[in-house]
């Protein structure tokens, strides 16, 4: 009787796997859109209220939610967002990865990053222009 030696997942297995990557990378790119919409969204808002201001055409926020806060609260929760769902993403791949010795690299991690990246110089700029 010839040793049968421990294959690798099945193909279809394989399938799934890949299925079940390509879902990550979907969830993450929608978490990457929803945080790039936040952090657009507070910025804008902020730019929009302070030209309104150096304009003359109203007057400094002196309320606790003016459009600065206003603007810094959304970039964070833009960027909180994406930190997590990042770190989420990061485990479930590499849980995949692991169990089903899986070759995949993910192109959204990389987007994730250069938002994260983007809405970072956002905050710096609501932070120091003051």
């Amino acid at each position: 009787m010839p040793d049968h030696e421990e294959a690798g997942p099945s193909a279809s297995t394989q399938l799934a796997v890949q299925r079940t990557l390509l879902a990550h990378e979907r969830t993450l790119m929608a978490w990457v859109r929803t945080a790039a919409s936040l952090i657009s969204f507070g910025f804008t808002i902020y730019k929009f209220f302070e030209g309104m201001h150096q304009a003359g055409q109203i007057k400094g926020a002196t309320h606790l939610l003016g459009s600065r806060n206003f603007g810094f609260l959304m970039i964070s929760i833009g960027l909180v967002a994406l930190i997590m769902a990042s770190i989420q993403h990061r485990q479930d791949t590499r849980e995949l990865k692991m169990q089903y010795q899986a070759k995949f690299r993910s192109v959204a991690i990389w987007v994730a990053g250069l938002i994260a990246l983007l809405g970072n110089i956002g905050l710096l700029a609501i932070l120091l222009n003051q």
